[in-house]
């Protein structure tokens, strides 16, 4: 039987979701807590794979098991068993044609930023200590909607088959004065994408890129010309939908 867990992290003193042979993992903490409690070697898959430093308010992993669990009560006690900095918040039996990768129609992230120095807001964002231009920075967060491929913005020398995605929408919001977020949905994102999308789109803001630059950018596929990748300590994934 397939089972779907949901769950949130703060991924700053983990290597990533995917397991890793140098660092601990998400994924690694996941399945220990899941083999432990259900008493046999345990694998889950992700709905994706969040770089190191990178936090999520939702990720989705499915994983299969002989057994009809009652699923509010293996949520409850796997969520005692997993790190402070982990949270269960649900699990549910879905159709074995269900795969928390492949079935996934679309996810979504948010980059923040703030433009003065807050102590408090440093551990999930970004400081920058230079004017933005957020209204051209929208013009050209609007622009990657009429591409598919993101090349680009995609990590040298990946190992990805296809830099096709599918971008459904892409905006700055104002928090307040000296606050914003970047939110992108797409159907999938390459690895490094959001953060080096971040990066090139605060490059037209600070007037180093025009538009027609920036589309240049983005039609040559060349790593090397976008902008560099932002830290990735205020990166979310914010929602997977199926």
């Amino acid at each position: 039987m397939r089972y779907f867990v949901t769950l949130q992290y703060d991924g700053t003193r983990y290597h990533g979701w995917q397991i890793q042979p140098n660092g601990n993992s998400v994924q690694h903490e996941l399945q220990k807590a899941l083999s432990t409690l259900l008493r046999t070697d345990i694998t889950v898959v992700g709905a994706g794979r969040t770089d190191a430093g990178v936090h999520a308010r939702m990720m989705v992993a499915h994983f299969d098991h002989a057994a009809d669990l009652d699923c509010q009560q293996v949520a409850y006690r796997l969520n005692r068993m997993v790190p402070l900095d982990m949270s269960v918040l649900s699990l549910e039996h879905v159709s074995d044609d269900m795969h928390a990768r492949f079935s996934a129609t679309s996810r979504r992230y948010r980059y923040f930023v703030h433009t003065r120095k807050d102590p408090f807001l440093s551990a999930y964002s970004c400081c920058l200590h230079y004017p933005l231009d957020f209204s051209l920075m929208n013009e050209a967060a609007s622009i990657l909607l009429e591409y598919e491929d993101f090349g680009a913005f995609c990590k040298s020398h990946s190992d990805v088959k296809t830099t096709l995605c599918k971008v459904y929408s892409a905006q700055w919001h104002k928090v307040s004065d000296h606050q914003w977020y970047f939110e992108i949905k797409a159907n999938r994102f390459l690895r490094n994408m959001v953060r080096a999308v971040v990066g090139t789109l605060i490059d037209v803001g600070r007037h180093r890129l025009s538009i027609s630059q920036y589309r240049d950018v983005i039609e040559g596929k060349s790593r090397c010309a976008a902008g560099e990748s932002m830290p990735a300590n205020a990166l979310f994934l914010e929602e997977v939908e199926y």
